[in-house]
Order: structure tokens, then C-alpha cells, then sequence
């Protein structure tokens, strides 16, 4: 345990001397926020000082084809990247930088859902490419892009991990990770891959219950790895725990319990207790996580090469505007933890964010007054969870099925006709007179 908690520390030293000391400012270009002039950040050195890894929650290919991210990486404003169904439907429904592939993938014929997979791994790739020199010079714990299966699939482990192996295959690339939604049904899906040897970010956690069997799920891929014969090298795991979402539903039960009841008491209790349920929860998160590394399960792994599930806080950016922009990121500093930031964040973080060390470690107790006081105030943390998972697994879907509907309209821009099942007539194809049949839809369901 000593050796692999060692390991995360020396990365998070390397970082702060190599990566992570230079700051930019920065100006509008085509949609992106590009480095101009570099000034130190102060608060992006003492996260890392601290063993906080700051990874960009954004990806687009004018990000990539502008030269921002490769700048981004190279000033050390950022050591990782994360991705979503949500941000790939945004950049690829702006359509900029995706046209000359769209264009050739029209002429090939090829189906929706093959063409969503194309256009997003060829993204995640590049940005893997970029992040290749942070990959290596961190021992291979930061530098890594995360690409996510398709979020319909949250229910159906074996085609979760069918696709996440997929993926794997696609991008080819071995600061990659595959995210998997961290649902029931997710959780033998990621033992499974993680037994293949793929590095996993396991997402949409909300709860202390499931990211005790996140924990378990990710032991249990190691351990069939091990006894398949297989090598330890080169599997990382990430662990992303939802934040500012938890306080923002809280936050509507406290209004709603207080709109039926009756007494100035109440009112203030609510308002102590508004705004303090995400931070508690994360902490105690962290808790469960030093817990586990000092079990012996968990020592029987270090001792074979394993290294620790780091704890990523993921909705970092803050929903209530009567909240400090960067509490998610100072409220939340803990050795050996990622935060992925969206890049408004990032900015607020870079700009007025004041680093006060640790702010996880020691306050335990408090952590667990606040969720007891939420309980006694009738708040069920427990299906505040159960609501965002939902939430988070529709949410994604959707997003999903707008990108298949963006992709198929840039599709049919580019003269291809697309069929009622999402197979495609190449463009300048003359679906009448040709008897063959069009290339059956992969993954489309539109």
C-alpha cells in the first residue's frame, strides 16, 4: 500500500515541477478558449502540490485542429481529459472541423452509428496523442482521455463490456480510458473489462453505497486478471463522484420541505443546510477510499503491481450562482484525487481560486453531521443517489440520440441518403437502381 500511495504522490511532485506551474491567459478564437500570454497560477501549483491531477471536462476537434489543447497541455495548465455524450453532441452538432471527415465517410456509405464512432474516436485519439508526453512522464497515472460506451447500454452488462472492448480496439491507445456508468448492472461489466486488462473510468457515482461497490467491482477485475495470468502493468482506474448535482437536488427538497412546513426553526435549519450536502458526501467518499486502502484486501493487490482507484470529482461546475465558483474544486483537495473541470471552472479556479491545502482529511466528523442533520430534516441522501442516476443515465441518452439525429442530418448535408434504420446510400448513390443493400446501422437506433 506504502509503494503504490507513494507512486501517486511522486506523480503529483512530477506534475507541479513539469506540467502544472504555467497558467494562460486567455482570448476568444473560433469558439475556443485559446493560450495567449503564459502567467504562473498560483492555485493550479498548489493543487498539484497537494495531489489534486486538474483534467479538462471538454473535448472538440477545433480545440484539437486550433493547437488549444496541445498549448493547454504543454503550459501545464492540464494533465487529463474526460468526455461525455453531452460534449461530443455539442461539438459534433456545431459541426465545425467535422466536415472534410463527414464528407468522406457520406461517400463510403457508412451507417449512423459507425460514423458517430469514427468522427469520436479519431477526437479521443488525437487528444491521447497530445497527452502521451504527460502519459509517460507521470509513470502512466495522468495523461489519459476518456471515451464512454453508449449510455443505452447501462443496463446490459455483456453488451456494456462487448462495446467497452470495442472501443479499446478503436482508439488504440494506452492512455485510454473506456468510461462505464457505474449502474447495478454496470458493475459486472466493469469487473469484466478491467479483467481484460482496459483501464476503466467508472462514472456516474453519487452515492457512498455504490462507490463502495465500485470499489469491490474494480478489486474483483484485478483479482480475475491475476488469476487469468495476466499482468497488473498499465491498468488504471478512475472513480468519478458526482458533485454539484447532489446539492442541487438537495437543495430542492430542503426548499420543498420548508414550503410545507411551518415556523421560522425550520427555515433556518434549511438554510444552514443548503449548499452542504455535495461537499459531505465527496468527503465521505474519500473516507471509504483510505478505508480501502488499508484493508488487506487491498494490500494483497498493491503487493502484486496493483495501484490505487483514484477518486475523480466529476459536476464540478457550480449550477447555483449564489455559490462560489470554485468551491467544487478548494472545498475538495485530497492527495491522490482527479478533478475534472469544465473550462469555465477551470478558468475561475486558475483566476481567483485560493488553495488552503487539504480540505478533505479532516473534516470527517463534519461531513457526517451534515448528512444525519439532512436525514433528521427528511432528506433521503440514499434516493437523492437513486434520482441522479437516473437522471445522469437518461440525460446521457438523450444527448446520445441527439448526436445520432446531428449525425445524420450532416450526413444527408454531405449527399448521402440515410434509411429509416440508420444504414447509409453513399453519396451520389442511386439507392433505385442499385438491388445491393446499404451498410446495416452499428449501434443506431434512431
Amino acid at each position: 500500500m506504502h509503494d503504490a500511495r507513494e507512486t501517486a504522490h511522486s506523480s503529483a511532485r512530477e506534475c507541479r515541477r513539469e506540467t502544472c506551474t504555467i497558467l494562460p491567459r486567455w482570448t476568444t478564437i473560433a469558439g475556443d478558449r485559446l493560450s495567449q500570454e503564459a502567467t504562473l497560477s498560483h492555485a493550479l501549483q498548489d493543487l498539484a502540490s497537494a495531489g489534486v491531477a486538474v483534467w479538462l471536462d471538454d473535448l472538440s476537434r477545433p480545440r484539437i485542429q486550433s493547437g488549444s489543447l496541445a498549448r493547454s497541455v504543454e503550459q501545464g495548465e492540464i494533465v487529463g481529459i474526460t468526455t461525455n455524450p453531452t460534449i461530443f453532441d455539442k461539438a459534433i452538432g456545431a459541426g465545425s472541423g467535422y466536415d472534410g471527415q463527414l464528407k468522406d465517410l457520406a461517400l463510403r456509405g457508412t451507417s449512423i452509428g459507425e460514423t458517430l464512432r469514427l468522427l469520436t474516436a479519431w477526437d479521443v485519439r488525437a487528444a491521447c496523442d497530445i497527452l502521451r508526453p504527460v502519459f509517460d512522464r507521470t509513470g502512466q497515472r495522468d495523461g489519459r482521455v476518456s471515451i464512454e460506451v453508449d449510455p443505452r447500454l447501462a443496463e446490459d452488462a455483456e453488451r456494456t463490456a462487448g462495446e467497452a472492448r470495442g472501443l479499446w480496439w478503436l482508439v488504440d491507445r494506452p492512455n485510454l480510458f473506456i468510461k462505464i456508468p457505474a449502474t447495478q448492472a454496470g458493475l459486472p461489466a466493469i469487473t469484466e473489462v478491467l479483467s481484460d486488462g482496459i483501464s476503466v473510468n467508472v462514472t456516474l457515482i453519487f452515492s457512498l453505497e455504490r462507490y463502495r461497490a465500485v470499489l469491490g467491482a474494480y478489486m474483483a477485475g484485478l483479482e480475475q486478471r491475476i488469476a487469468k495470468g495476466g499482468s497488473l502493468d498499465g491498468i488504471e482506474s478512475v472513480a468519478s463522484f458526482f458533485v454539484s448535482r447532489v446539492d442541487t437536488e438537495v437543495d430542492r427538497r430542503l426548499g420543498e420541505i420548508t414550503a410545507h412546513g411551518n415556523g421560522k426553526d425550520l427555515s433556518a435549519e434549511a438554510a444552514r443546510l443548503r449548499g452542504q450536502a455535495a461537499v459531505a458526501n465527496s468527503r465521505l467518499a474519500y473516507e471509504i477510499y483510505e478505508q480501502t486502502l488499508a484493508s488487506p484486501r487491498w494490500q494483497a493487490l498493491v503487493a502484486k503491481g496493483a495501484r490505487p482507484q483514484r477518486l475523480l470529482w466529476a459536476s464540478t461546475g457550480v449550477k447555483d450562482k449564489a455559490y462560489e465558483d470554485t468551491r467544487y474544486v478548494i472545498e475538495l483537495v485530497a492527495p491522490d484525487t482527479v478533478n475534472t473541470m469544465p473550462e469555465a471552472t477551470l478558468r475561475a479556479v486558475a483566476d481567483h481560486g485560493k488553495v488552503r491545502g487539504d480540505t478533505v482529511r479532516g473534516n470527517y466528523a463534519s461531513a457526517h453531521a451534515v448528512l444525519n442533520d439532512l436525514h433528521r430534516f427528511g432528506v433521503d441522501i440514499g434516493d437523492v443517489a437513486r434520482t441522479l442516476e437516473a437522471q445522469g443515465v437518461a440525460s446521457f441518452a438523450k444527448s446520445w440520440e441527439d448526436l445520432i439525429a446531428s449525425v445524420k442530418a450532416q450526413l444527408e448535408k454531405a449527399g448521402a441518403s440515410v434509411m429509416p434504420a440508420g444504414a447509409v446510400a453513399p453519396a451520389g448513390h442511386d439507392v433505385g437502381r442499385d438491388h445491393a443493400q446499404p451498410q446495416p446501422a452499428s449501434g443506431a437506433r434512431a
